[in-house]
């Protein structure tokens, strides 16, 4: 299973279908089961409190389920998110950036499937976990 686009390639194909995102996130590795993705939290991205914000942590959740499958499938743009869950199990450390661990569990011809774990950078414990279920659009 392996990757029919390098890191360097996912992200300069997200910074072409998503420029509003492109300083956001980094594909740091792929290789057509794992992913590694950072998000760059910024302060747009915290709530009162001075965490990350849930929506951000789906986001970056979101972004590397779609890196993963792209990874494989190739650069199908119109790939869509139908289906997610999405578990926040404690607060991210303040001033770190987020790293999400995506496995690509099932690729089909019309979905994919991936688990996400999502940590602050250093830490050992993950602040979220989600599963992603993808559409694949027809050939």
């Amino acid at each position: 299973m392996q990757a029919v686009l390098t890191a360097e390639e996912m992200t300069e194909f997200l910074a072409e279908v998503f420029p509003q995102v492109k300083e956001d996130f980094v594909v740091e590795s792929v290789d057509g089961v794992n992913t590694v993705m950072r998000l760059k939290v910024a302060e747009r991205h915290l709530r009162p409190g001075g965490t990350v914000s849930g929506p951000s942590m789906f986001s970056l959740a979101d972004v590397s389920a779609y890196v993963a499958t792209l990874a494989r499938i190739g650069k199908e743009a119109l790939t869509v998110t139908t289906g997610c869950s999405m578990d926040f199990m404690r607060k991210p450390e303040a001033g770190k950036d987020l790293i999400a661990h995506t496995t690509l569990l099932k690729l089909g011809r019309t979905l994919s499937v991936s688990n996400i774990l999502i940590y602050s950078e250093g830490s050992d414990a993950p602040v979220a976990r989600a599963n992603m279920t993808y559409a694949i659009p027809p050939k």
